[in-house]
């Protein structure tokens, strides 16, 4: 009876010590790893500083309010705002593609402003208010009133604006 006690017992000690060792090594490990990952996310925010102050390039399209290129709610835009769809082209609003918002990694969020240079008569400033579908990336949607004619500029380049509303 003392042998299998002393064997249970030694088996005890061995593995706990197996555990330890595999403890120790496997969180090594997870330290390389998050070290990695630190370093990885701090040159990640070096470029997206970049791209708040010298922007970025992107393909320009437009959509309009219509149920078949938004939603079943064509008149409320991703950040909550009712327009009226027949004035669209007034608002200058745009849907940015879901890499470029903050929320998903990117560098914008909506409200902010955007100037929009290298298109053909549609360089300005505009309100990120929308959201594209998930396929797009780099990409940016003009809020238009039903019946223009679409288009699309592929080398804009849209830089992040530090205007503000004045909510009085």
């Amino acid at each position: 009876m003392n042998n299998n006690y002393y064997i249970v017992a030694l088996s005890i000690v061995l593995i706990t010590y197996a555990n330890g060792i595999i403890s120790t090594k496997f969180l090594s490990d997870k330290n390389i790893r998050l070290q990695s990952l630190i370093d990885e996310n701090t040159r990640l925010k070096e470029q997206l500083n970049e791209y708040e102050t010298e922007g970025m390039n992107v393909t320009v399209t437009m959509y309009q309010p219509l149920r078949y290129q938004t939603d079943s709610t064509p008149n409320i835009l991703a950040d909550g705002t009712r327009i009226r769809t027949q004035e669209a082209s007034n608002y200058k609003f745009i849907a940015v593609s879901r890499n470029l918002l903050k929320r998903y990694g990117g560098w914008l969020e909506y409200g902010d402003f955007v100037l929009l240079r290298n298109t053909d008569g549609k360089d300005g400033v505009y309100q990120v208010r929308d959201t594209m579908n998930k396929r797009f990336v780099n990409r940016i949607d003009i809020l238009e009133s039903p019946g223009v004619k679409p288009y699309k500029f592929v080398d804009a380049k849209i830089i992040k604006t530090e205007l503000v509303l004045d909510d009085n």
